[in-house]
C-alpha cells in the first residue's frame, strides 16, 4: 500500500521501513480508515468484558482488565461524530501505549476491525482541509491517500482529553 504519514509518532524513527517508510496499523471504525504508528500498539486482543465507570466521558466511559491490569477503554466513535455500534465479529481491541500530558498511558481502542501492518510514505501526508469535513482538526494529525481511500492519523492525546 501506498501512502504517507508526518510528525509526532508517525515519522521516522526505529518504526521506519526500509525505503524511508513509516510501519503503521491499520485498522476501521465505522466507514472511516485509521492508521497509528505501529510502536504504540502493544498487542491486538478479541475483545473482553467491559465495566462502565459513572460520570466517565462517553468516548472512554469503560475500563477493561488486560492480563491483570486495569486499563481504560476507548470508543472514539463518538470524537468522530459516528453512531454507537455493537460489536461484531471482526471487532478488536487496539492495547496502546499514548502519551497523554508527556506521560505514557496504557489505554485499550475499540475497532470494528484491524487490517494488517503495513508501511506508509510520510512524504503523502497532508493537513486536514479547513472545510469540507465533519471532523474537528484537533482530533487529526494528518490525512492519507492511499490508493483509492484517505486515511486518518489520529491525535490520540486530543481525543483522549
Amino acid at each position: 500500500m501506498s501512502g504517507g504519514v508526518t510528525s509526532g509518532s508517525l515519522g521516522t524513527g526505529p518504526q521506519a521501513g526500509s525505503r524511508g517508510g513509516q510501519q503503521v496499523v491499520m485498522f476501521r471504525i465505522g466507514t472511516e480508515s485509521f492508521a497509528l504508528d505501529a510502536g504504540m500498539v502493544r498487542e491486538i486482543i478479541d475483545p473482553i468484558p467491559a465495566t462502565r465507570v459513572a460520570g466517565a466521558r462517553p468516548h472512554i466511559d469503560r475500563i477493561v482488565n488486560v492480563r491483570g491490569n486495569v486499563i481504560p477503554l476507548a470508543d472514539i466513535r463518538e470524537r468522530f461524530g459516528m453512531p454507537a455500534a455493537a460489536d461484531s465479529p471482526d471487532t478488536r481491541f487496539l492495547v496502546l501505549e499514548v502519551a497523554v500530558g508527556g506521560d505514557p498511558v496504557v489505554v485499550a481502542l475499540v475497532a470494528d476491525k484491524v487490517f494488517a501492518v503495513t508501511e506508509i510514505d510520510p512524504a503523502s501526508c497532508q493537513a486536514v482541509p479547513p472545510v469540507g469535513t465533519t471532523w474537528r482538526p484537533e482530533y487529526i494529525r494528518s490525512i492519507v491517500k492511499a490508493r483509492d481511500e484517505f486515511i486518518i492519523v489520529p491525535e490520540l492525546e486530543q481525543i483522549l482529553n
